[in-house]
């Protein structure tokens, strides 16, 4: 018999006790022991924090998401290794994907996501401050990554997304991670965690796995930690008043199971696409993962009109899942991961057909295909019916973690949000309508209660990816019920891992920090243009003032037939009482245009082409007669990866320039001013 270890300390080790006994799903034999007694959780902890963190933190987010695509692409080489061990957990094929490549299409996503931060190792947030008249004093935010390690506890029912899905964030972040698998299903965790150890991607001690109960493990925090919580909402309370989170203010993120709606609208009737589509995205819900799913639909909420309809419809398609072993062909809907899990499903099912009777699914006729019948984890897809739900609150508040849901009808919309809203939050909820009118009602009025809402009907559903399917750059929480916390994200979930402080100074010192140029900030000129010099050369604060022109009515003509932009305030001066022009006025992209001319240098050097336009504004009228110049700064600069196997632009080393453009008048007041692009290419 198999005995899973930890790996901690940069090495694997089995701890001591008793053991815990992981089971064959289908057949109820053990196949692995946990041993989780005897870790020393300060010296784990301590470990990710010296020896991880601090290699993490030295290097920039592009370094960090590179690691997290090379570490993607390790993974997904081995995927068929992982798919034969999450067979034993119950999951089909389907269900695996969702677990084993979903996981590692989070790292993809998170890796490219690197593009969208600095080539740095810390972030800076939005625009400066200003804190003094003379703008000799302002503030800034940055954020910092967390000194700590982010300590994910992760339920049993997804293995390897569970855990990749979160790593992926801090580790983008520049934060070590401790993962606390499930006891039951650590033996999934574990395979990866070999083959990860193994590939040498990742520092030593950035990631750390603890397989067993980890009882003890939050004891050992400090201020510099994150946790995570994933798994029922009864436990995460019980930790997210643990001393340690208490006592030093440790963030601590909770995603629990909730209570999902799916609500069909009163436009989706029988013959509709949208009808079909709500039949075929609850069952799906009901059976994937054998409703072992923390999104999963456990409130099904319909017209009382199509009551009858919608449950004749959907114990149709429940009748066709062949319930089994997945490796015998045939079979749609696995297991649940083991009798225990079964047996409390189970008992919160007797609790609620007290109240809501069980309209499909009889677990003593079930057949099951393949396995052990007696000692596997089956169950049937069992469907029930709250024909009061306003009355019958039970529904709204106790959740069979299993293939089971609740058929609940309403009068009116008014009352479909109600229904929704008493979940007490939740995860997710689908309006599935074709009536934009149903749509913008139910969000307007049910997205407090909800972390995401799906909009289902035929124009969504081809690409749509489904009710139960949280995506990497969106979040994923809910509050209330749901745990009150986010996941992923995106770049809001990144953040969740650093720590945002607020800098105070001169605007060449805040300059100096951020490596941004700051508006006040000293400027240098150098005798030589800047479209002259490689990307290596610039620095940040190099300027070049160039020569000026005086805007002429000819100016404006001449634009004006180019562009085909006649509006009144360039080209008739009669038509001006009421406006804010005392005269005709210069179009304001024709300032920018020559803004352009005056700082562009036509010869050919290592500027390669221009990367696009940012913040633009045009602050003051131009008008015939002014005289404007321009003050080009070397804003920031972020080095672009290249490969010369490749062809075109992606072959050539470069980098892209942030320039800031100040356009100003002869008085010296800024008239114009905007962040333009350039792709540089670099001197090797």
């Amino acid at each position: 018999m198999n005995s899973v270890q930890n790996y901690i300390l940069g090495q694997w080790i089995s701890g001591s006790g008793a053991g815990i006994p992981q089971f064959n799903a289908y057949t109820g034999e053990v196949i692995s022991m946990v041993h989780s007694e005897g870790l020393d959780y300060r010296e784990i902890l301590d470990f990710g924090r010296k020896k991880g963190g601090k290699v993490l933190r030295r290097m920039d987010f592009h370094t960090r998401g590179r690691m997290l695509k090379s570490l993607a692409m390790y993974l997904m080489e081995r995927k068929e290794q992982y798919y034969a061990v999450s067979h034993l957990t119950g999951a089909t094929r389907q269900d695996s994907w969702v677990d084993i490549e979903g996981g590692i299409g989070n790292l993809f996503a998170y890796s490219s996501l690197r593009r969208r931060f600095p080539n740095e190792t810390f972030f800076v947030e939005s625009e400066s401050v200003r804190l003094s008249k003379e703008n000799g004093f302002i503030g800034h935010h940055i954020l910092t990554p967390k000194h700590g390690v982010a300590i994910h506890i992760n339920a049993f029912n997804f293995p390897i997304w569970g855990m990749l899905e979160k790593i992926a964030v801090n580790l983008l972040a520049g934060v070590p991670s401790v993962v606390k698998a499930s006891e039951q299903t650590s033996f999934l965790t574990e395979a990866m965690v070999r083959d990860i150890a193994a590939s040498g991607i990742l520092p030593e001690g950035a990631l750390q796995l603890i397989v067993g109960s980890g009882r003890g493990l939050l004891d050992e925090l400090n201020a510099q930690d994150v946790v995570t919580f994933t798994g029922s909402a009864e436990t995460g309370k019980k930790l997210r008043i643990a001393p340690s989170i208490v006592q030093h203010s440790v963030p601590f993120n909770m995603e629990a199971d909730s209570l999902n709606a799916a609500i069909l609208g009163a436009d989706a009737v029988p013959g509709t696409p949208e009808f079909d589509l709500f039949i075929k995205e609850v069952r799906r819900e009901m059976v994937t993962k054998a409703g072992q799913k923390c999104t999963a639909v456990r409130r099904i909420i319909v017209p009382e009109s199509l009551l009858e309809a919608v449950q004749q419809a959907l114990t149709k398609e429940l009748a066709k899942t062949v319930v089994g072993d997945p490796s015998q062909e045939g079979v749609r809907m696995g297991a649940l991961i083991n009798r225990q899990q079964l047996d409390r499903v189970q008992e919160k099912l007797a609790q609620l057909s007290a109240f809501t009777p069980i309209i499909y699914g009889n677990q003593t006729e079930l057949q099951v295909i393949g396995g052990n019948r007696a000692q596997g984890a089956f169950m049937s897809p069992v469907l029930m019916l709250n024909s009061k739900p306003l009355e019958t609150v039970l529904s709204h508040e106790t959740e069979c973690f299993g293939p089971v849901s609740t058929l609940m009808p309403y009068k009116d919309l008014e009352e479909a949000i109600e229904l929704a809203q008493m979940g007490k939050g939740s995860l997710v909820s689908t309006i599935c309508t074709f009536d934009p009118k149903i749509q913008r009602e139910y969000i307007t009025e049910a997205a407090a209660f909800h972390g995401r809402i799906l909009m289902l009907n035929r124009a969504s559903a081809k690409e749509s990816t489904g009710h139960g399917s949280p995506m990497p750059l969106l979040v994923h929480g809910g509050p209330g019920h749901a745990g009150g916390g986010e996941e992923m994200g995106g770049m809001r979930g990144v953040f969740h891992y650093m720590q945002r402080t607020a800098i105070q100074g001169h605007p060449t010192d805040i300059t100096n920090v951020t490596r941004q140029f700051q508006v006040g900030a000293a400027q240098t000129e150098t005798p030589v243009h800047p479209f002259r010099k490689h990307f290596e050369e610039l620095f940040i604060g190099e300027t070049l003032i160039t020569a000026k022109h005086t805007i002429s009515v000819a100016d404006i003509h001449n634009f004006a037939n180019v562009s085909g932009d006649n509006f009144y305030a360039h080209m008739d001066e009669t038509a001006l009482e009421g406006t804010p022009f005392t005269g005709r006025v210069a179009h304001g992209y024709f300032i920018l245009s020559k803004a352009a001319g005056l700082f562009v240098d036509a010869k050919k050097g290592p500027v390669l082409l221009n990367y696009g336009l940012e913040e633009c504004r045009f602050v003051k009228p131009v008008y015939p007669g002014m005289t404007i110049g321009v003050k080009l700064t070397v804003k920031e600069k972020s080095e672009q990866e290249y490969d010369p196997s490749r062809e075109g632009i992606a072959a050539i080393p470069r980098g892209i320039v942030k320039w800031l453009v100040d356009v100003y008048d002869e008085t010296g007041e800024t008239v114009a001013i905007a962040t333009i692009l350039t792709m540089v290419r670099c001197q090797v």
